[in-house]
C-alpha cells in the first residue's frame, strides 16, 4: 500500500528502536548539552514581548481581541523586535513524572520565559488554541508580520504522559475543521508511565536522570526536528442508556449519533441512543488489560502518594494485574473472567474494501487491541515482525504509523500476554484494518473495560441492547516533531 503523499518539509513516520538501553538512555541525555547557554536557547524559542503579554491576556480574559486591541502597536511594528527561529510554547502535566513536574516547570520558565510555559491545571489546550493563537492570527490581521511569522513557526513541547500529548494532538486538529493552518506540529518530554508516543518519535522512553541537561538539548532538537505524520483515529461509543463511568477527558458525550446501517444488529436498536465521541493515536483496546489499568487508575488516584516516577507505577500496575485474575483464568468459572468471545462480535473493513467483514474472535482472547504505531505498553512490539511470506499470506501490509490501517491482536490468559511482553512470542495476530465496529451485549457481564491511549473507562452493557464501538481514521493526519 501506497504512504500518503506528504507536503514540502515533512517526512513520513518510521518507528524507530522501542527501546534503548541503560547507557543509550544517558546517551540520550547528552553531557554535551551541558554546554548549550541558556540564553542562546532563549534567543532562538523567546517570542518578542508584546506577543507573549498579548496572548496571555487573551487567554486570561478568554476573549483574542483583549490581547489584540491592548498589544497591537502598529507604529513601533516597523524596525520592532524579530521573530525567534523556532517559536514554542510547552504543555505541561505536573502531575505527570512525580517529583520532576513541578520541578520541571520552574526549568522550563527559566529556559524560555514563563509566557510561553503552560500547567495544564490551568490553561486548558482548547484555551490556547481558540484564544492564545486566536491572538496572534487577529495582530497578523492588523498587519503585526511578526506575528504572523510566529504563528506559521509556532511548534508545540508536551510534557507528559501519552495521554496528554493525546489531548493537545486532538485539539489542534480543530484548526484543520475551522480553516486555520498551519498546524503547529508537537514534541515530547516524556512524564507518563508507557511514553509509547514518545518512543515512537524519537523523544524516550523515560524522563532522563540528566534530566536539567536533557531539557535544554529537547528544546534545541524541537526547533528544527524533521516533521512526522502520524494517522489520528475517531472513536464512536453509542449505548442504550446510562453513561460512561469517569471517562477519560479525550472522550466526550455528545448529543446525538448515527451508526452504519449496513450490518445486522443483535436484537433491535432502541429509540434514544447515549453517545461518546473522542479521539486516540496510539491505540484502542477492550478486556482484561483495560480493566487492570483503571483499577490501577484508580489506586493512583486515591492513593497517590505510592506512584512517584515511572519505575514505582510500573512495580505497582505488574502487582495489581496479577491481582486480577488474568494469571488464573483456566482455573475461574466467573463469567466475568471468560473470554470476549461470550460479548462481543468484531467486524473491520480491510484496506481498499468498502465492505464490513465479520472477524471471528478466538474463544481463548481476554483482550483485543487495536494498534496504531509499533510501541505498547512502554515500548513492547506486540505485533512483532512477520515475515514476507506471512504477510503474504495473511493479506497483511508492513505496518506504520501513517499507512491508515490499525493491526488488531488478542492477549489471552496473563501468561500469554508475559511472554508478549518480553517478546518472546507476538501476540494473537487477527486482523488489520482500516475501519473496526465492535457490538457489544451484556448478559452476565454488566461492564465492560475499555481505553485509548492508557486512559481507561468502563463501559456499561445492557442484556437486551447492543452497545457499539465504531473507530475510523480522522481525515486529516497530526504531525509529530521527530526527537532522533
Amino acid at each position: 500500500m501506497d504512504s500518503p503523499p506528504t507536503p514540502s518539509g515533512e517526512s513520513t513516520a518510521r518507528m524507530v528502536t522501542p527501546r534503548l538501553s541503560m547507557i543509550e538512555s544517558f546517551r540520550g541525555c547528552g553531557l554535551s548539552a551541558v554546554r548549550i547557554n541558556r540564553e542562546y536557547i532563549k534567543s532562538r524559542i523567546m517570542m518578542p514581548k508584546h506577543l507573549r503579554l498579548a496572548m496571555i491576556h487573551s487567554i486570561q480574559s478568554k476573549d483574542v481581541d483583549a490581547g489584540a486591541d491592548k498589544y497591537f502597536k502598529s507604529g513601533e511594528l516597523t524596525g520592532g523586535e524579530d521573530p525567534p527561529e523556532g517559536p514554542m510554547v510547552v504543555f505541561i502535566n505536573s502531575k505527570s513524572g512525580g517529583r520532576h513536574g513541578p520541578e520541571l516547570k520552574e526549568r522550563l520558565k527559566q529556559l524560555m520565559g514563563e509566557e510561553q510555559v503552560f500547567d495544564l491545571s490551568e490553561v486548558k489546550p482548547p484555551e490556547f488554541v481558540q484564544y492564545g493563537l486566536g491572538c496572534l492570527e487577529k495582530l497578523a490581521s492588523r498587519g503585526d508580520e511578526c506575528a504572523k511569522e510566529v504563528r506559521e513557526k509556532m511548534r508545540i513541547m508536551v510534557a507528559g504522559g501519552d495521554g496528554t500529548v493525546g489531548w493537545v494532538l486532538g485539539t489542534l486538529q480543530e484548526l484543520h475543521t475551522q480553516g486555520r493552518e498551519p498546524v503547529p506540529p508537537v514534541g515530547v518530554i516524556p512524564l507518563g508511565t508507557g511514553n509509547d508516543l514518545s518512543r515512537s518519535f524519537g523523544w524516550g522512553g523515560s524522563f532522563p536522570f540528566v534530566w536539567k541537561s536533557a531539557i535544554k538539548r529537547s528544546l534545541m532538537r524541537a526547533i528544527s526536528g524533521r516533521v512526522c505524520r502520524l494517522d489520528s483515529w475517531k472513536i464512536l461509543v453509542s449505548m442504550p442508556h446510562g453513561e460512561v463511568v469517569n471517562p477519560p477527558y479525550s472522550l466526550k458525550q455528545i448529543e446525538s449519533c448515527s451508526l452504519e446501517q449496513v450490518l445486522d444488529v443483535e436484537g433491535e436498536l432502541p429509540e434514544k441512543m447515549t453517545c461518546y465521541e473522542g479521539v486516540f493515536y496510539n491505540y484502542f483496546s477492550v478486556g482484561m488489560d483495560a480493566q487492570v489499568a483503571y483499577g490501577f487508575h484508580h489506586l493512583r488516584n486515591e492513593k497517590p502518594y505510592l506512584a512517584q516516577g515511572p519505575i514505582s507505577n510500573k512495580l505497582i500496575y505488574s502487582t495489581y494485574s496479577c491481582s486480577q485474575g488474568w494469571f488464573l483464568t483456566p482455573c475461574i468459572n466467573d463469567p466475568g473472567l471468560r473470554g470476549l468471545k461470550n460479548i462481543l462480535r468484531l467486524y473491520v473493513k480491510k484496506v481498499n474494501c468498502s465492505e464490513w467483514e465479520r472477524i471471528p474472535v478466538p474463544k481463548s482472547v481476554r483482550a483485543i487491541v487495536a494498534l496504531n504505531l509499533h510501541n505498547y505498553g512502554s515500548g513492547r512490539n506486540p505485533w512483532g515482525n512477520p515475515t514476507p511470506d506471512y504477510m503474504e499470506k495473511r493479506g497483511f501490509v508492513e505496518a506504520h504509523a501513517d499507512d491508515g490501517l490499525l493491526e488488531i491482536f488478542g492477549l489471552k490468559q496473563g501468561w500469554h500476554t508475559s511472554f508478549v511482553m518480553v517478546e518472546l512470542i507476538s501476540a494473537k495476530h487477527i486482523a488489520q484494518a482500516a475501519a473496526i465496529r465492535l457490538e457489544f451485549r451484556g448478559g452476565d457481564w454488566k461492564d465492560a473495560y475499555m481505553q485509548m491511549d492508557g486512559e481507561p473507562w468502563k463501559q456499561p452493557m445492557d442484556k437486551d441492547y447492543s452497545s457499539f464501538v465504531e473507530i475510523k481514521r480522522v481525515p486529516h493526519q497530526s504531525l509529530m516533531i521527530s526527537g532522533e
